[in-house]
């Protein structure tokens, strides 16, 4: 889709919404704003700014949309986990360096300073940090970056339906495993306070409930 074409998809209130997020920490701080939604399905952007909710993977496509209003590709992460809920992160880079923003029921799971120099760098920023509620460190694998431009016939920034099957197909992604079976069974439980700082103002309904 060319600019103009992305442009008029949106209503002009929408264009104004998304005008004013003009850089990835305004973004972030509109994800910032908006409630944790633990009910499943995925809901498109559009949904998203109208029901003013969104679940990790529906802030990524959030982000992402508002990165291409304004230019950038809409690139989308996830993180593959044990244990746990798996993470999508939007993706962006600045000078050369990758960073990104995210939506989470975890204080610690959310924005990334452009000053990574790959994916695998950004990625593993998250590692001593994505732990479950009971501080196992869950983290396993993360995606190669995701162009969700390939299901504009979907409609997806728009959509009343659900787009669930962009997950299912972000799913089927390639994936790179950050830890050896070795590795594993060597990791350390998270201290307790971090975790408390993490769940800082979480939705319990919206925590995965972990296998002790």
């Amino acid at each position: 889709m060319t600019k103009a074409e992305i442009r008029r998809v949106w209503t002009a209130a929408e264009r104004a919404k998304l005008a004013r997020l003009d850089t990835p920490p305004k973004v972030q701080k509109y994800l910032n704003t908006i409630a944790y939604d633990p009910a499943p399905g995925t809901a498109s952007p559009r949904r998203v700014m109208r029901e003013k909710k969104a679940n990790c993977f529906e802030g990524a496509l959030f982000a992402a949309a508002a990165f291409r209003f304004h230019g950038r590709p809409p690139l989308v992460v996830d993180i593959r986990s044990w244990n746990d809920d798996d993470h999508v992160l939007a993706v962006f880079r600045q000078n050369g360096a990758w960073g990104c923003v995210a939506k989470s029921n975890y204080t610690v799971l959310r924005f990334r300073e452009p000053i990574y120099r790959s994916i695998r760098e950004l990625m593993m920023s998250y590692f001593d940090v994505y732990f479950n509620p009971i501080g196992q460190k869950t983290m396993r694998a993360y995606s190669i970056p995701f162009d969700v431009s390939r299901f504009d016939g979907l409609g997806w920034m728009t959509t009343e339906d659900d787009i669930s099957d962009i997950g299912d197909a972000l799913d089927r992604a390639r994936h790179y495993n950050v830890l050896t079976p070795a590795q594993i069974r060597a990791l350390q439980t998270t201290d307790l306070d971090l975790v408390r700082a993490g769940l800082l103002g979480s939705d319990p309904s919206g925590l995965y409930t972990p296998k002790k």
